[in-house]
């Protein structure tokens, strides 16, 4: 049974964001960051968050150097007059490049602490997953974003059976309401019966929706959305809107399909443990249950920056692409 510490918020929670790990990492490429992307994409969520940001200076709150970069100055004179209250967004990210390799190799995800290779591995893919949460948490610092860094393991996070135990969101909610912005990430974590496995950021997004209640969700990925097919296929369709009934199941609603009965085709790389856009769909299901719309879009493009901001809700634009999961639309 599941065992969470409901968190008292002072404010409504306007957005939970998953940065995709195939979007902000090079994912063939081990611990690479794709930090055109990430650049972008905190811009983009700097503008979504704070009123007015796009005609103010930037106030970075990354204070350290940084290998080959030049050392940032700070200017405490610049911050007196400032006012730094933002919109209540949580933000998620997946690992990517950085993390899944490593609990591939040796099992993680399968649990088994008692066998060394499975403890190594455990030790080896935190390390790797809270280098990138860093570097995450830096590069919204450096956009003004008040930005805290919060480890599922570290905060008491649980599964039995790779199934949500026991979530302590105390600390989120005190973060949010001292006026931080929370970034939590998928991670290695302990499993009551199996001893341990990975707790994606999607299952982590799902989790936080439920008892946070956004006023909505978006996924930034590397595609455009969800396909009938994979994208890099021949005739693959872009599925602009999909409904979610009571019992779970969904159906597409635009664009009208010839074969009704399609079925999505997904594919899911070798070393992802967690699933990939097959998690992601069934998680931004269960989250529209929840009568919270779900956006999937590609990240660092017009379309991403529109859903954050929340432009495209309600009616979909027809110049916007991606995919947006309803309930009962």
């Amino acid at each position: 049974m599941e065992d969470t510490t409901a968190p008292s918020v002072t404010k409504p929670i306007r957005c939970i964001v998953k940065l995709g790990g195939a979007a902000i990492t090079c994912k063939n490429e081990l611990e690479k960051i794709n930090e055109e992307t990430v650049d972008i994409v905190s811009s983009q969520l700097r503008e979504a968050m704070v009123i007015g940001s796009s005609s103010r200076k930037v106030l970075g709150m990354d204070w350290s150097t940084r290998p080959g970069k030049p050392g940032i100055s700070c200017d405490a004179d610049d911050f007196e007059d400032r006012n730094l209250d933002s919109s209540s967004f949580i933000v998620v990210h997946g690992a990517g490049s950085f993390g899944h390799f490593q609990a591939s190799k040796s099992g993680v995800h399968k649990g088994g602490l008692n066998k060394p290779l499975v403890k190594a591995g455990f030790v080896a893919t935190r390390i790797s997953v809270t280098t990138l949460n860093l570097e995450i948490v830096r590069a919204l610092a450096r956009e003004g974003i008040p930005s805290i860094g919060l480890s599922p393991f570290s905060c008491g996070w649980t599964t039995s059976e790779r199934n949500m135990a026991s979530a302590d969101l105390s600390m989120v909610a005190r973060a949010i309401n001292s006026g931080f912005i929370p970034v939590l990430h998928g991670d290695a974590v302990l499993d009551d019966l199996q001893g341990c496995t990975i707790l994606s950021g999607d299952v982590i997004i799902r989790h936080l929706a439920a008892y946070l209640k956004p006023e909505y969700v978006v996924f930034l990925t590397d595609v455009l959305g969800v396909y009938d097919r994979p994208p890099s296929e021949p005739n693959a369709v872009l599925l602009r809107e999909i409904a979610v009934r009571d019992d779970g199941s969904w159906s597409v609603v635009k664009p009208t399909l010839a074969d009704t009965n399609t079925q999505v085709e997904i594919t899911v790389a070798a070393h992802d443990t967690t699933g990939g856009m097959v998690t992601k769909i069934s998680e931004a299901a269960l989250i529209a249950k929840l009568g919270i719309d779900v956006y999937i879009v590609k990240a660092a493009t017009t379309h991403s920056s529109r859903a954050l901001s929340g432009e495209v809700r309600g009616a979909i634009p027809e110049d916007w692409l991606g995919t947006v999961i309803r309930f009962g639309a």
